[in-house]
């Protein structure tokens, strides 16, 4: 069993996959409880009967059809016509135009990709610093996490089994405040430039309006159909996936029949990799609860800490280490079931838990070694990845306090939640 056990941590030295990990970690376990390893293979399947998962799918499908197409240039154009015309509007034309296109796509190095080539020159011809334009594209990438329909949001929802509908909601003032902060923080570095890029014009706006009536409606059909009752998360979905697939192909006709193959195949790459790791560590979950993981947990944590805020601020240290070496999507499926009982003996609701998860996580993107927008950003804007971590500290640095504040004010989540 030992050796066994040496094998799974050098596999992991060796970068084997994370599911292989996971799986082979659970059977460990069911050996040693003389558990039928079919439990494992059947935990996997059991994954097939959660309605909510067709979600994932369906919105990522969605969000890789819109990178592909023009919808970022029209995108772009809406915010500048709305925005530009302010002094340093160009800054929040790009907050803005990243965040929506993260919500959308729920992968923050496909925005950094996809409109990291319209915003970077732009600012560049605007006067704004290259180091300041470098590290603005590359955490800015990072702040549509809390809105909808992002993925990490669904899937938190499925781990946690919490109200996506809640958490879509709950995400929305935590989300707005890290925007606010960039965009405050954004005005007074450009402060001495203060040439708007474009005179405000009702003709542009209509004429960018007009140019996007199609996309505009994306986030009524998400939002206002499952606020409204008339659609479940997974029928909002399904329903957005065919708008996007109808609009970019037929209307638009930007992406050709011969392409989507490839987009379908590269986003459930991605939805592949997830389910398996959900489908594992499902198994490896129903283990530890069996062994009482998550008592023993909760009996070490108490012996650490006292109250409520005690446990808050080390649950934001915890997450803060762990964004730095593991991805969003393997921490929500691995360390939110033990987390969550813990945090229900300090009193903290599972919505707004999930809401300093996914906040807290969205810093590792952007912290050294291993943040994944650094890495995208070093190889999108042909930088040295140092540059790219200098250019980076100060926008981790405020997004760092905005996540403090989110951590110690549940009201800011909770707020918009009926009682």
């Amino acid at each position: 069993m030992i050796g066994s056990g040496v094998v799974i941590v050098l596999l992991a030295l060796l970068g084997a996959p994370l599911f292989i990990l996971i799986a082979g970690g659970a059977m460990l376990g069911y050996l040693r409880s003389d558990i039928d390893l079919s439990a494992i293979a059947i935990e996997i399947f059991g994954i097939a009967e959660m309605p909510i998962l067709l979600a994932i799918p369906l919105f990522t499908f969605a969000g890789y059809v819109l990178s592909e197409s023009k919808a970022p240039d029209r995108l772009v154009r809406v915010t500048n016509a709305l925005l530009g015309w302010m002094p340093g509007g160009l800054a929040i034309v790009a907050i803005v135009a990243c965040s929506f296109f993260t919500a959308f796509t729920g992968a923050s190095g496909v925005t950094i990709i996809a409109l990291g080539a319209l915003l970077y020159p732009a600012l560049q011809q605007s006067g704004y610093s290259d180091k300041f334009n470098l590290g603005l594209l590359t955490a800015g990438a990072s702040l549509g996490l809390l809105f909808a329909p992002s993925l990490p949001l669904i899937l938190y929802g499925v781990v946690a089994q919490v109200s996506i509908d809640d958490l879509f909601i709950a995400g929305i003032l935590p989300g707005i405040l890290m925007m606010a902060i960039v965009a405050a923080y954004c005005l007074w570095m450009n402060r001495h430039n203060r040439q708007p890029i474009s005179d405000f014009s009702f003709r542009e706006v209509f004429g960018a309006l007009r140019e996007a009536m199609w996309e505009i409606p994306l986030p009524v059909i998400v939002l206002g159909g499952i606020y409204s009752g008339y659609l479940a998360v997974s029928e909002a979905a399904a329903v957005t996936s065919l708008y996007v697939l109808v609009v970019e192909v037929f209307i638009k006709r930007e992406i050709a029949f011969k392409a989507l193959p490839g987009i379908v195949r590269e986003s459930m790459v991605l939805v592949g990799g997830i389910l398996l790791i959900l489908g594992a560590s499902l198994a490896s979950t129903n283990y530890m609860i069996d062994a009482e993981v998550p008592q023993q947990l909760i009996s070490v944590v108490t012996s650490l800490v006292s109250d409520r805020t005690s446990f808050l601020l080390l649950l934001f240290l915890f997450l803060l280490l762990l964004g730095a070496i593991l991805d969003i999507f393997s921490a929500l499926v691995l360390v939110v079931p033990l987390i969550l009982p813990v945090a229900a003996q300090f009193g903290v609701h599972p919505v707004h838990l999930g809401i300093v998860f996914l906040a807290t996580m969205q810093l590792g993107y952007l912290t050294p070694p291993v943040g994944l927008n650094l890495f995208i950003a070093s190889y999108r804007f042909n930088e040295p990845i140092v540059r790219v971590y200098l250019a980076t500290m100060p926008f981790l640095l405020l997004l760092m306090a905005a996540v403090i504040l989110i951590t110690f004010w549940p009201g800011l989540s909770l707020f918009l939640l009926a009682e």
